[in-house]
């Protein structure tokens, strides 16, 4: 009988799932918010709370979190991020920085003291990979100029995680300082190990694992990973950044096929950990944390914002490719929910799962949005200012000038027409010719 009850709960899970991703598939939006309000449907306080297959949840929520970070890291080659690191390295810190600081601000004003603030700078820090990926496939802009850049701080933040992690993970256990230091040394020269193996010997790696069979090649990639992971998790570093590795070591034809064949499994786990973190938040705890919320929401959105304008000027971007980069980096998803999940499990704050899941859901709904009008809206703005400024200046050349019997007192307070200035007013940069707005060759991996 338990296993029939089992088998119902997870079967109505997993067509929920499915029906809600095709209803978001229809309407071009995240699904990740709706598979939170399910989860929120589902858990305690909600409309049918589950029973027998919650323990199945949990796990599947694991492997899920295991597989989003192994397929990031099948993303880059090891020489991607080295050469990220090197030249993209102001980005990232001012990303860290304009991101990162209002979290903090906001949990220490909140009174949860410094271990909330340190996760609900990761919360509001990290942007959503996997929501900005399909947003920029969604509006055609993958050869776009600045999308270069705009993954450049994606990767930043995703080689951030492999250091942030483990300090996450030493502080919600309590360690000490010496026990702290000791599991950030161990992260940190783990990841440097796998990075010098991956650039030197990745295509012996790669070979080794390389199969014309996909149940094969599928089999070996999966186990190595969970073991991988396990491993990473039983020293107290993370296993996601040992998922985040092992992606990393594969590059070539075994990184394609790997993603080809675990992008299913991917999909069906991530969705089952969103579920997850909404079944063990009570839908009566998000109205006291609304507000703040919210308020985080529009400052960490205007900041990132700041931050891929800033990052995409540096990079010789036209003003409208820089509101465009700074408009797609503000969805907040997956690693923001994977952040405050550890916070939640470590019972460190009641009100943290809350305000993260309220945050995510407004900045993954707002996220397709800024990415989509963010660029419109500030030239119209522009626009708009210098038809103010070009009226101003029309309309102060016309009035007539002091005659030149006047006292000299009167000369001064007089209005100077146009045609008086000898230089003509700065260029303003939002001015400067549009590049380009897409190159004729197809991007590859940043």
């Amino acid at each position: 009988m338990h296993s029939a009850v089992f088998l119902i709960e997870f079967g109505a899970i997993i067509l929920g799932l499915g029906l809600l991703g095709r209803f978001a598939a229809r309407f071009r939006f995240s699904p990740i918010p709706l598979y939170l309000l399910a989860g929120l449907a589902f858990g305690e306080g909600g409309l049918l709370p589950l029973g027998a297959s919650e323990e199945f949840v949990a796990i599947g929520a694991e492997i899920g979190v295991i597989l989003l970070l192994l397929m990031l890291g099948l993303e880059y080659t090891a020489s991607d991020l080295v050469s990220n690191l090197k030249t993209q390295y102001p980005a990232g810190l001012v990303d860290c920085a304009l991101n990162a600081l209002p979290g903090a601000a906001a949990a220490l004003l909140l009174g949860w003291g410094p271990v909330a603030a340190v996760v609900l700078a990761g919360v509001t820090w990290i942007s959503s990979s996997g929501v900005i990926a399909k947003v920029l496939g969604d509006l055609g802009r993958l050869g776009n100029r600045e999308t270069p850049v705009i993954l450049s701080i994606l990767v930043l933040e995703d080689l951030a995680m492999a250091v942030y992690l483990p300090i996450i993970t030493a502080l919600l256990a309590g360690a000490g300082w010496a026990a702290g230091g000791a599991t950030l040394a161990i992260a940190l020269g783990v990841a440097g190990l796998v990075l010098m193996i991956a650039v030197r010997y990745g295509r012996h790696i790669s070979r080794f694992v390389s199969s014309d069979d996909p149940e094969k090649l599928l089999l070996v990639v999966l186990g190595l990973t969970l073991l991988v992971a396990g491993i990473a998790q039983q020293l107290q570093v993370s296993a996601a950044v040992g998922a985040f590795l092992v992606g990393i070591a594969l590059s070539g034809e075994v990184a394609d096929g790997a993603h080809t064949l675990l992008s299913p499994l991917r999909d069906l786990f991530a969705a089952v950990f969103f579920v997850f973190f909404g079944l063990h938040t009570d839908p009566a705890s998000i109205p006291p944390v609304l507000l703040p919320a919210l308020a985080l929401a529009v400052v960490t959105a205007l900041t990132k914002i700041a931050t891929g304008y800033w990052a995409a000027r540096r990079a010789g971007i036209s003003a409208k490719g820089r509101w465009r980069a700074g408009g797609a980096l503000v969805a907040r998803g997956e690693f923001s929910i994977v952040i405050a999940g550890l916070a939640v499990s470590a019972g460190i704050e009641p009100s943290l799962g809350p305000l993260a899941t309220a945050y995510v859901l407004i900045l993954v709904v707002l996220g397709p949005l800024t990415a989509r009008f963010t660029e419109p809206v500030a030239m119209a703005l522009a626009a708009r200012r210098r038809t103010t400024d070009g009226r101003g200046r029309t309309a102060r050349s016309t009035e007539v000038p002091a005659p030149a019997s006047a006292p000299e007192s009167e000369l001064e307070s007089a209005p100077v027409s146009a045609s008086a200035s000898a230089h003509p007013p700065a260029a303003d940069d939002s001015l400067a010719p549009e590049d380009s707005d897409s190159d004729e060759a197809a991007l590859g991996r940043p």
